[in-house]
């Protein structure tokens, strides 16, 4: 599938829970003080904005926000919200697809780099977010670690998920780092709703190594957004890499 095709109306109507999940306070709140910090004053950039989960609480806050996003669904979402003033938005491929002026922080939080289903078109997107940056300037990203711990010979699926009503699971293709998530909501009756979108997954060694193609540097890397210490049993990171402050 393509990503057009799995960010579509049906996606879009459903995507916020608010107050829950990605929604829920105490997962918010540090994503949007952390990027506050991070924008130093400056005007700040996010790609794959979506329905502006993030994007929205960061501009009341007071910090510039403008948005790339390759889905009009989800953008129409976002602008029950707030308006092309308030948020300015770019139809297009964070990896390609450039926003007018430059920015103090470019972010891609939850994942979203994983869209990108080829190793050159990640790379791409560190490019894309240099384009955009003024010198000494941040790109953050929250990405997922990979769990191929957990697969034993011959298998090729992860169950990463379960509570009443879904369950969610990961299938892999190790040979060509790609992953499938499937996404099963189900209720007492015989019916249930599979949901799945296609990944490519990144070693945070190989995301570094991306960063240094597009002339970062990693500055820090957190297990989230609180600060939490990043170690071999860390099941997400957020990494922020400093572009060279030559010109």
């Amino acid at each position: 599938m393509q990503q057009d095709e799995i960010w579509d109306a049906e996606v879009a109507e459903s995507y916020d829970t608010p107050g829950t999940g990605m929604f829920a306070p105490d997962v918010l709140g540090p994503t949007v003080d952390r990027l506050a910090e991070l924008a130093d004053g400056g005007r700040v950039l996010e790609f794959a904005i979506g329905t502006g989960r993030v994007a929205v609480p960061l501009a009341e806050r007071g910090v510039p926000v403008t948005g790339i996003e390759l889905s009009q669904p989800m953008i129409d979402r976002l602008r029950t919200k707030v308006d092309e003033a308030t948020i300015p938005v770019v139809v297009g491929d964070m990896a390609t697809a450039v926003a007018p002026g430059e920015y103090t922080l470019v972010y891609l939080v939850f994942n979203t780099i994983s869209n990108l289903l080829t190793q050159d078109e990640q790379v791409e997107c560190f490019r894309n977010a240099a384009r955009h940056l003024v010198p000494g300037g941040r790109f953050v990203i929250e990405l997922w670690v990979p769990e191929l711990r957990k697969l034993p010979p011959g298998q090729q699926a992860v169950v990463w998920h379960t509570e009443p009503g879904y369950l969610g699971l990961d299938t892999y293709d190790v040979l060509n780092q790609q992953v499938v998530s499937h996404h099963v909501r189900f209720d007492d009756s015989r019916q249930a709703r599979l949901t799945r979108s296609p990944h490519r997954y990144i070693w945070p060694a190989e995301l570094d190594l991306m960063g240094r193609l597009a002339g970062f540097e990693l500055e820090s890397r957190h297990a989230d957004w609180t600060g939490g210490e990043f170690t071999a049993e860390s099941r997400s990171h957020v990494s922020v890499y400093r572009l060279s402050s030559r010109a």
